[in-house]
């Protein structure tokens, strides 16, 4: 495995590689592995000739007051694991190498950003999109693949590929969770014991919601009732928002059918966690 670090000599192996026939697969991480992102990577070998990894604690998607300073980090570990999965190339790009001094450009999608995760965290899809973007056109991969835990950042995603015709094939890939049921996430890390526990509550009430709408409920205000309360038991947890979406245009919809997707993004303690799910099995399996 090599390890780059540089944009131009990451950009310039890239294109010989592209230049030479190879297939190119790119998972766009954060780094700080776990089984969610493996998974990601065993397809991208499978569909790649080359599989390029890239760690990138990116700046412009935290706000004022999150997280960014004592988001979990781990190159050693990571670089380790990629090596085990057959990972071609990790790029592991500085701060001042992706914005350099004078960085004054951005990518912006609008409508599929100001809701759910946009409506609280004002600027984090654009520095999502902006960076994602620029991986894009250093990496230029024929396939990049994500994880379906960060639903709307998937769509935002796919919407951004569209509008701005990047020859890009965007891969969701369905989201891998602990024994007892816990959306994988770096982020899991900060949990105390005890919040680690209530954490469950949010995919207990996926369950719950999932397990009604098979039993014929379609009542969005009843599922969504049935939800909070499950995860309200919980004496840490704070929900930020819990929504049935259309999965295409993540707008509220007015009864449950297929593509409705349940979205929750709750705070237990001070860590926030989101999680969602298709409503109906059928779509799980699609």
């Amino acid at each position: 495995m090599e390890r780059i670090e540089s944009v131009a000599q990451m950009q310039r192996h890239c294109l010989e590689a592209r230049a030479g026939g190879r297939r190119i697969a790119l998972v766009p991480t954060m780094g700080c592995l776990h089984e969610g992102h493996l998974s990601l990577l065993r397809e991208g070998r499978r569909r790649g000739d080359l599989l390029v990894l890239s760690l990138f604690v990116n700046p412009t998607q935290f706000g004022a007051g999150e997280d960014l300073d004592r988001y979990p980090r781990d190159l050693a570990g990571d670089s380790e694991q990629a090596r085990r999965v057959g990972v071609d190339v990790l790029f592991a790009p500085s701060v001042s190498q992706m914005y350099p001094s004078g960085y004054a450009s951005y990518v912006n999608v609008e409508g599929l950003t100001e809701v759910l995760c946009g409506a609280n965290r004002p600027g984090h899809f654009r520095g999502v999109t902006t960076v994602v973007c620029k991986l894009f056109t250093i990496v230029q991969p024929h396939v990049a693949l994500f994880g379906l835990k960060d639903f709307q950042q998937l769509a935002v995603i796919q919407r951004m590929t569209a509008d701005l015709n990047l020859p890009v094939e965007i891969v969701g890939l369905p989201i891998v969770r602990e024994a007892d049921g816990l959306a994988m996430s770096s982020r899991n890390s900060y949990l105390s014991p005890a919040e680690r526990r209530q954490a469950v509550s949010l995919s207990d009430a996926i369950a719950l919601a999932r397990g009604a709408v098979a039993g014929g409920e379609t009542r969005p205000d009843a599922l969504l009732q049935m939800v909070r309360r499950r995860i309200e038991t919980e004496p840490d947890a704070v929900i930020d928002y819990v929504r049935i979406c259309d999965a295409g245009n993540l707008q509220d919809v007015p009864y449950v059918d297929r593509k409705a997707v349940l979205l929750l993004a709750v705070h237990m303690g001070k860590t926030r966690l989101i999680d969602n799910s298709y409503l109906f099995e059928e779509d799980c399996l699609s």
